[in-house]
């Protein structure tokens, strides 16, 4: 059985290291972009299968990609993480998307991937 890919878009070089070694750990295959051009780009070369997307990148705001990744493939589970909460209500429509606060901890992170892989844990 092939691994499962995660796509990384945040422009925050550090970050994206920290949770490309989270996501190997856990035995994922990884790729980040560090733009919403690239991330654009690779969301059709890489096809992932989740999504770990910025909201605040240089070139535009993630969650306004949100709608161009869900109608590329709907099944893409999309980690939209934001230091601020978005007022987009549409966005609570697409059952596909969980949003994270930031400052993230590897227990939210471990939990979004729970979420992607339906595999629903007891949250204490």
């Amino acid at each position: 059985m092939s691994k499962k890919k995660i796509l990384i878009i945040e422009d925050e070089f550090e970050l994206c290291m920290l949770l490309k070694l989270h996501f190997l750990e856990k035995g994922y295959e990884v790729e980040m972009a560090y733009n919403l051009k690239d991330g654009k780009e690779k969301v059709k070369t890489y096809n992932p299968d989740i999504v770990f997307l910025d909201n605040n990148l240089p070139d535009g705001l993630g969650w306004n990609f949100v709608p161009e990744i869900s109608d590329f493939n709907p099944a893409i589970r999309i980690n939209l993480m934001t230091g601020v909460m978005p007022d987009d209500k549409s966005l609570s429509d697409n059952l596909n998307l969980y949003i994270m606060m930031k400052p993230l901890s590897k227990k939210e992170l471990d939990l979004s991937l729970s979420f992607a892989n339906n595999d629903y844990p007891d949250q204490d």
